[in-house]
């Protein structure tokens, strides 16, 4: 079609081959050579980006059984993992939802207040409180940056509650930062336009770091590292974790689903003197916890009431925890909860079954346990002679029936009450807490990447996004708890 354009015909005309002339292809030739150029320079950016991840192999990671987990072959590194999607996919949205109107609630009762337990987040930042001087709050930029070299991220809330950014400092274990972060963009999501500017540096391992110990009033205040769980003896300040939303490495649903599952499998066995009247335990030992290993040597019911079972997580893994269900592990009346490496999160799955809770003297406490009361909705064991203590524990609630299934009910009923609404109302207390003590005006460093929805499914695998698209949050249509002002100093 069309005359030649330029073209030349083979030797001689025939052959019927066609060919551009000589300077097309020196031009040609140019173009390609050039765009090599390119992508080597901007593989070798790449490189140099990442590179300037690293991994901390001390604080973080030595004292635990695990390893750096490496990325699955195809998926970026940590650092890159918020490029995959399209920069215009985390634009903020135009105009802000309309906030609701103030003391509404759907139930037409007022406005609520907050769990008891909630009353820990004023605790938990006294320390920044107390050095708080007039209008300027204890939370400076350097006690921040102090808390850096303990922390695996830094994440900045901007634009009055309408952009994260997230710097990433190490790869937590498994999929741990992806739902934090998730978790995060959630609570704006539910609360929109009213998660506060914060600055805060975040942990994503098992063990408390900043010793009260190290802290004395004439130095400064405390760096504040947010992580999972803390102890009387640390300044941590506790955050929900992680498996609220999902853990799929062990297959666990977001929680609300998984709370819902366990109890209709607890419903199985509904009646109480239906249930195995001995306790129950069914774990992983091997986690540096000589707590754990003692408990093992409780597995006889004749003699210590007990059932201990070793967790084969391998070949759980391969099965896909088919033969550990959660909602299948009810039938006992009694239930341990014994702390591993640190804190666990099977504490408010033992809860969920409405058995019996049997707690082995915890030192840890997430944000949830410090609503927790001896005797009330949990037993108490000794670590000291743990075995007696157990059986204790058994034959005082065979012997009193009633009063043993109330304790376990109202644990149970803690779990219910403590529903995603109550999770993402501790979290925005508690930013908000955090955000008053601030005496700068947060802003994301430069090496910080903006996170959203689209960013992190797109760094999701099969598994994981199905996970985080079930635990997406509606906006609120009620007003958060009312948490009561801290105590007078």
């Amino acid at each position: 079609m069309g005359g030649g354009g330029g073209y030349v015909t083979a030797a001689g005309g025939r052959g019927g081959g066609r060919y551009p002339p000589l300077s097309a292809l020196v031009v040609c030739a140019i173009a390609a050579f050039s765009a090599v150029i390119v992508l080597a320079v901007l593989h070798s950016a790449y490189d140099a980006a990442v590179s300037r991840t690293r991994t901390l192999l001390g604080h973080n990671l030595e004292p635990t059984p695990w390893h750096v987990f490496p990325h699955a072959v195809g998926r970026p590194p940590a650092r890159a993992a918020l490029r995959c999607a399209p920069s215009v996919a985390c634009l903020p949205p135009i105009s802000r939802p309309p906030k609701p109107k103030p003391n509404s609630s759907s139930s037409g009762s007022g406005p609520r207040e907050c769990p008891a337990y909630f009353a820990a987040i004023h605790r938990d930042l006294a320390p920044w409180r107390r050095r708080a001087a007039g209008k300027r709050g204890g939370v400076t930029r350097a006690v921040v940056e102090a808390a850096r070299r303990r922390a695996s991220m830094r994440v900045t809330v901007s634009g009055g509650g309408r952009r994260l950014h997230v710097d990433l400092y190490y790869a937590c274990v498994q999929s741990r930062a992806l739902f934090t972060v998730w978790g995060l963009l959630q609570l704006m999501r539910r609360y929109p336009g009213r998660v506060p500017d914060v600055d805060l540096m975040f942990d994503c391992m098992d063990r408390p770091a900043v010793n009260r110990t190290e802290q004395q009033d004439s130095t400064p205040p405390p760096p504040p590292l947010f992580r999972y769980c803390t102890t009387r003896d640390h300044f941590d300040i506790p955050f929900p974790d992680w498996s609220f939303w999902g853990w799929t490495e062990t297959n666990i649903e977001p929680w609300d689903r998984q709370f819902a599952s366990i109890k209709a499998g607890a419903k199985a066995t509904n009646k109480w003197q239906d249930r195995v009247p001995t306790a129950y335990w069914r774990g992983n030992p091997d986690v540096a916890s000589p707590l754990r290993m003692a408990l093992l040597g409780c597995n006889d019911t004749n003699l210590w009431r007990a059932e201990i079972m070793r967790q084969n997580w391998d070949e759980e893994a391969k099965s896909g925890y088919t033969h550990s269900k959660l909602s299948t592990q009810c039938t006992h009346r009694y239930k341990i909860y014994a702390e591993g490496f640190a804190w666990s999160v099977s504490l408010k799955y033992i809860l969920s079954c409405g058995s019996m809770a049997l707690l082995i003297d915890p030192q840890y406490q997430d944000f949830f346990s410090r609503g927790l009361e001896p005797k009330v909705n949990y037993w108490p064991v000794s670590a000291a002679g743990m075995c007696e203590s157990i059986k204790d524990a058994v034959d005082w609630g065979n012997a009193n029936p009633a009063e043993a299934e109330q304790v376990g009910a109202r644990g149970q009923r803690l779990m219910e009450d403590l529903r995603m609404d109550a999770v993402y109302d501790y979290m925005l207390h508690l930013l908000t807490e955090y955000a008053k003590l601030m005496d700068y005006r947060p802003a994301p460093p430069p090496t910080a990447q903006v996170a959203c929805e689209g960013s992190l499914l797109c760094l999701a695998d099969e598994k994981q996004r199905r996970f985080l698209e079930e635990s997406v949050a509606e906006p609120a249509v009620d007003e958060p708890c009312v948490l009561p002002p801290p105590p007078p100093e």
